[in-house]
């Protein structure tokens, strides 16, 4: 085997959720005779998902969701898979990023799963003549589902989508602990900076940041929130962290980590004021939180090296880590999530487009919640794999809990 073999063939062994779906999926071929178009993260993990949708029948035809998150060696690898074809490209142009869309596209998928929301974008704008085709939708993160709740509330998204970012096991597990052990990991490996004693800013106090304040502060680190959200303050600030804006965190911090989903949460008014030495990175999906522009515009780039480009700014150096970009993919070390975290991540996208291809017709163009019974599914599954047990509830105690006629 290659060396995109290896790294699929790798992650496989650690993903049991997955391989479950996959020897049901070989048998009962769901997807016979559709095709299945996905923009993501191409790296082994996601590899496995391809597979898996293959093994389910399906003609797979994949791009990324990021220019400079796909893994070569592994994108070679899939295209090898019987039924799945891969048109990604590590530091692609953003020409050839949307082109390598268009490609995807130009195999008329009937089910889309996406990351970030770009391929459903341009089915909407530029590619309508593939949306009568179309019978829903899976995306999996959080600046996805923002643009297509804007897409819905105006109207005009045309099909059906699961939200399959939103579910229980997706925040609980790849928000929390993938995002928080990737990108920190992803760091140190990029910077070989130490994590103990610093003061690390983490800006957005969801899931992704909490999950990184949390595994920061364990590591050592002093850690700072930045919220717009007065109750999320409210509750970092319980939880021990720094609360401050990003005007006060800019003049003492050392590593600065965006996890929004918006744009300039970082602007030349923060990066003015930051000491010397201070590096900037992104855990939110595209690189519009970070103002890098602002950066190229006002200072000098002395050195690009490893996934880090450094400014002279003034009397001080400010490096920025993967361009701006995801920072846990697009760094030449990074790995993204743990493949534990994303096997349950991928099963849910699994079985959500298993969902769509059986009961589409039963589901209006809209944003739709992820049935609960595929996230109780795919807990199950992991506590299986994990040979792990719980309780369940007797006749009674259901009864109890379905009464309101009962008092003390």
């Amino acid at each position: 085997m290659d060396s995109g073999e290896l790294k699929i063939e790798w992650a496989r062994q650690y993903m049991p959720v997955l391989n479950k779906i996959s020897k049901r999926f070989k048998k009962e071929k769901p997807f016979t005779g559709k095709v299945i178009g996905m923009a993501l993260h191409v790296e082994a993990k996601t590899a496995n998902l391809a597979r898996t949708l293959a093994d389910g029948g399906a003609t797979v035809h994949i791009t990324g969701c990021n220019p400079l998150s796909t893994q070569d060696d592994v994108a070679v690898a899939l295209s090898r898979i019987p039924q799945v074809f891969c048109y990604a490209r590590r530091g692609c142009s953003v020409d050839e990023y949307y082109q390598a869309i268009d490609t995807v596209l130009d195999a008329r998928p009937v089910i889309t799963i996406d990351d970030g929301m770009d391929l459903i974008h341009r089915l909407h704008t530029v590619r309508q003549d593939i949306l009568p085709d179309v019978i829903g939708g899976c995306e999996e993160t959080t600046t996805g589902i923002h643009r297509l709740r804007a897409m819905s509330d105006e109207g005009k998204l045309k099909f059906p989508v699961f939200a399959v970012n939103d579910t229980p096991m997706k925040h609980y597990f790849d928000n929390v602990h993938g995002t928080g052990e990737s990108v920190l990991t992803a760091i140190m490996a990029t910077t070989n900076s130490l994590i103990a004693g610093k003061w690390i800013v983490v800006a957005g106090f969801g899931f992704c940041g909490r999950g990184l304040a949390r595994k920061a502060s364990a590591l050592g680190a002093k850690v700072i929130v930045t919220e717009i959200d007065p109750r999320r303050a409210l509750e970092a600030h319980m939880e021990g962290f720094h609360i401050m804006s990003m005007k006060e965190a800019a003049l003492v911090g050392d590593i600065f980590i965006t996890t929004t989903g918006n744009r300039d949460v970082i602007t030349g008014e923060h990066m003015a004021v930051m000491k010397s030495g201070a590096i900037l990175s992104n855990a939110g999906h595209f690189n519009i939180e970070i103002d890098g522009t602002w950066l190229s515009s006002n200072a000098d780039i002395i050195e690009e090296r490893d996934g880090i480009h450094s400014y002279h700014l003034g009397e001080k150096i400010i490096h920025l880590l993967a361009e701006g970009r995801l920072v846990n993919l697009a760094v030449p070390k990074g790995m993204g999530h743990p493949i534990e975290v994303m096997d349950l991540s991928f099963a849910l996208q699994a079985l959500s487009a298993e969902y769509l291809a059986m009961h589409h017709a039963e589901l209006k163009p809209a944003v739709h919640q992820v049935p609960d019974d595929i996230d109780q599914m795919v807990a199950s599954y992991k506590l299986s794999s994990l040979n792990l047990s719980i309780d369940s509830l007797s006749k009674e105690q259901e009864e109890y809990m379905g009464s309101w006629d009962h008092g003390t």
